[in-house]
């Protein structure tokens, strides 16, 4: 056995794969053992599973296929490991990590360590800043499903050059998937959701990346999101159609030609932002989509027909804020989330005023937060009519402080603490 598959085998590195894996959750694979009872199963059954890789002979379990609805339509194919499927690839996953990254363009911002999506979004912003404000967007299409596996397993021979390693995870790829109870084979593509597909998809990208910095280009990438600013559009056209070609001849892949464009930064999505400019020059926001997301998501939470206790609810809906500004934050947003903040405000008188029910409850809510007889009186005769009684003075009283104290965070007043 290679002494790299016995460094991924080391108790040490199965010990932290386990608890990455069992901290992040998640769903159970095909075999239905969760997070919770994978210990009891490792117990009983690791020795054995552990002979087996040494000797080449474990075999995974396919994938589980789970689709996940994409915003603009469509899906996207997530494949689910089993659990112990997960531990071994994060094991594997833990130990080639420092021998790769090391490789790997300083343009390359995802599923790598201390790196994340608002770098590529600062260095992007650079660009334009710069005068290279046409923008290259290359859309790869169905990326992770799509990869030509021997071509992945070259690139990874001429990195790693391990065999036993490169062995198991040929298994890995090859392990097929299960949709809706029925064994598919994998001849192409890595499963969205495995734990080893984020450093094997830069591997096989990190590719695109070494051509893009020959050819002297200013580029992001973040996993299959890849963008190229230039300085015009006659530059801008002529490198999408080379490197397209590139890309389809030399990687293998095919790219969606009806996505990838040439685009100016106003016209640009990028990893959720948009981008504007003004008198400083270009900056980045949230993009119209991604707070029509946010705004949904929010709406969803502060259903008034969704029975849940309002702890709960606070306690949900302050996890999506903390969120979402957290990953916007290097963007410019009080506008817009001020407005947020008025229409969540407005919902949650909705959702308290259905919650107080009868009559006595609602006059006796609205008597407690200083309203006078008559202002208690007008709105409790509203009753249901919920458009008109939030605009009553009596349940504005629930204000903004009144919903602090109750948990609720302020969008403005989270965004400004940062």
């Amino acid at each position: 056995m290679s002494q790299l598959l016995e460094e991924i085998l080391s108790k040490e590195n199965m010990t932290q794969a386990y608890k990455r894996v069992v901290a992040n959750r998640g769903a159970s694979g095909v075999d239905g053992i969760t997070t919770e009872q994978v210990k009891e199963y490792l117990a009983e059954n690791w020795e054995s599973i552990r002979e087996k890789i040494r000797n080449r002979k474990y075999t995974p379990q396919p994938v589980r296929r789970v689709e996940i609805p994409k915003p603009n339509g469509g899906v996207r194919k997530l494949g689910i490991p089993s659990v112990v499927d997960r531990i071994i690839e994060q094991a594997i996953a833990q130990k080639l990590t420092p021998i790769v990254e090391p490789l790997f363009s300083e343009y390359s911002y995802g599923f790598r360590p201390k790196r994340r999506a608002q770098q590529a979004i600062i260095k992007l912003l650079e660009y334009l800043s710069d005068g290279y404000d046409y923008i290259v967007d290359i859309d790869l299409e169905k990326f992770f499903d799509n990869v030509p596996q021997d071509k992945l397993m070259y690139l990874f021979h001429g990195i790693i050059n391990d065999g036993d390693t490169e062995s198991l995870i040929h298994k890995y790829l090859k392990a097929g998937v299960m949709v809706d109870g029925r064994y598919e084979e994998t001849e192409k593509g890595t499963p969205q959701g495995g734990n080893l597909s984020p450093l094997l998809s830069n591997i096989m990208l990190n590719e695109l990346d070494k051509e893009l910095e020959a050819r002297g280009l200013h580029f992001v990438r973040y996993a299959d999101d890849c963008v190229i600013a230039v300085g015009s559009s006659a530059a801008a056209n002529r490198v999408m159609h080379t490197i397209t070609k590139w890309i389809e001849k030399k990687l293998g892949l095919k790219v969606n030609m009806t996505k990838t464009k040439v685009t100016r930064p106003g016209g640009l999505k990028y990893l959720g932002f948009g981008f504007w400019k003004d008198s400083e020059g270009w900056k980045a926001r949230p993009h119209q989509d991604s707070v029509k997301r946010f705004k949904n998501r929010l709406k969803e939470l502060t259903s008034r027909s969704w029975s849940i206790s309002m702890d709960r609810r606070i306690t949900m809906l302050n996890q999506v804020i903390r969120g979402w500004i957290n990953y916007f934050r290097i963007g410019s947003m009080m506008n817009v989330l001020q407005r947020i903040d008025k229409h969540l405000r407005t919902r949650m008188r909705v959702v308290i005023w259905k919650q107080w029910k009868k009559p006595s409850k609602r006059c006796w809510g609205l008597r407690k937060l200083g309203a006078p007889e008559w202002m208690a009186r007008q709105s409790v005769a509203l009753g249901d009519r919920y458009q008109a009684v939030v605009k009553t003075t009596g349940l504005r009283l629930i204000n903004k402080e009144i919903l602090a104290k109750r948990g609720l965070l302020s969008c403005v007043d989270y965004y400004c603490l940062g």
